[in-house]
């Protein structure tokens, strides 16, 4: 890559000068340092610096104030004999002080954080997702891959993509902007997450989880009406109640009461039939190395809700109890039950056990039953969920596993040991 110097505008003969320097070229260890090096030996004072590589390519920025606007030639000299040897690109150009200080001022905008996933994000669906970020009067100034590097012959299936992009700007009508997002996630099949960018983001330290359908992939109450010979009338039931059409304690008592007589033998095989919900172990595994503590809320049962605590290390577990006598399932159900209000007051009772805001709390579910905790926990997520579920949440994951909770955290998968 041949030299390229450009340098913008006559020099002033104010007493300091503010330069925006831009370096493009070949990435290599230690371009930072020296380029740094030279700035230091002339008195540059950093006000901002911005740095990315893609694909060994460098993009390296410093807004800069040179203390005499006589200095700016001397910078420049001293900085090209390494861009001639480095076979960089190197752009000078001055920042008015009115520009400077209009940067400086907007840093008290509001901040927010639009997360795009799916198994693979393509340029249409970024244009579109930033199209509407454009419409809503915000500005992008900070872009972000947040998923692994995945191999051209990788099965799309099994892939995970994941762009964060950081906004800046003031948005006259929120609920506009989600449901907005929202009609457009529904379109392309993509997961978009609007969060307002705060302390609390990074700072989260409990989370809990609905068990049926969203830990596991199943509704454990039909597994057992199946056994029961009931299957059919029970999982219409369920998915009624899960969608909202149905009273859950209602509707639970009324499942449960169609299992009576159902010997317990058959639990042992239905919990080893089991499975895990793509992600589940690598979530959970991640959670436990950033000292988060996890909870089960489920309006299932807690000889299955047992299991998986063994299974992922999980702190907490409250569920329905499986009242039996006489080695047969009683049909009658154990108060009190873990129904939508249930477990929104346990996410409470946690979070204050544990000396946290709700604001520091995670809730993960599928079913009408879990609005309430995904309304009031600090990031409520709406997994593989009902239609009414989905979009009453403020965010939702439809297209990939459960750890796809790690990437609204901001977590990158290089990151992690999951």
């Amino acid at each position: 890559m041949g030299v390229e110097c450009v340098f913008f505008s006559e020099w002033g003969c104010a007493l300091r000068e503010i330069v925006l320097i831009n370096i493009t070229g070949e990435d290599r260890p230690g371009l930072t340092a020296a380029i740094t090096g030279v700035l230091a030996s002339n008195g540059v004072n950093i006000l901002d610096i911005g740095q990315a590589a893609i694909h060994g390519v460098l993009s390296l920025g410093f807004l800069v104030e040179i203390p005499r606007a006589d200095q700016v030639s001397a910078v420049l000299k001293d900085l090209q004999p390494l861009i001639a040897k480095e076979g960089l690109q190197l752009v000078f150009d001055p920042i008015t002080e009115e520009h400077y200080q209009q940067w400086v001022n907007e840093q008290s905008q509001k901040r927010h954080v639009v997360t795009v996933m799916s198994r693979q994000v393509t340029a249409h669906e970024l244009q579109r997702v930033t199209s509407v970020i454009s419409q809503h009067g915000l500005n992008i100034e900070q872009t972000d891959r947040l998923s692994g590097r995945v191999s051209l012959d990788a099965p799309t299936a099994l892939s995970k993509s994941c762009i964060e992009l950081r906004v800046c700007g003031d948005v006259a009508d929120i609920d506009a902007l989600r449901a907005a997002f929202f009609d457009l996630a529904q379109e392309l099949s993509v997961d978009i997450a609007l969060q307002e960018d705060t302390l609390f983001r990074r700072n989260r330290r409990l989370a809990v989880f609905d068990m049926d359908s969203t830990l596991i992939e199943a509704e454990v109450i039909d597994e057992l009406a199946k056994a029961a010979g009931v299957g059919d009338q029970v999982s219409e039931i369920t998915e009624r109640a899960m969608a909202g059409e149905l009273d859950f304690k209602a509707s639970f008592k009324e499942r449960l009461a169609l299992l009576k007589g159902l010997d317990v033998s058959v639990l042992d095989s239905i919990g080893a039939s089991l499975r895990l919900t793509e992600g589940a172990e690598v979530l959970f595994a991640e959670l436990k190395r950033l000292g988060y503590k996890t909870a089960i809320l489920s309006g299932g049962f807690t000889y299955f809700a047992k299991q998986l605590q063994a299974k992922l290390g999980i702190d907490y577990v409250f569920a329905n109890e499986l009242a039996v006598q006489d080695g047969k399932v009683t049909g009658v159900a154990v108060e009190p039950i873990v129904d939508a209000q249930r477990k929104a007051d346990l996410l409470r009772e946690l979070a204050q056990k544990e000396g946290l805001s709700l604001e520091q709390t995670i809730a993960v579910g599928d079913g009408a039953n879990d609005l309430p905790m995904l309304a009031i926990a600090g990031l409520g997520v709406a997994f593989r969920a009902k239609p009414l579920v989905k979009k009453s949440a403020k965010h939702a994951i439809s297209t990939l596993g459960l750890d796809g909770v790690l990437y609204l955290l901001g977590q990158r998968d290089r990151n992690s040991q999951g």
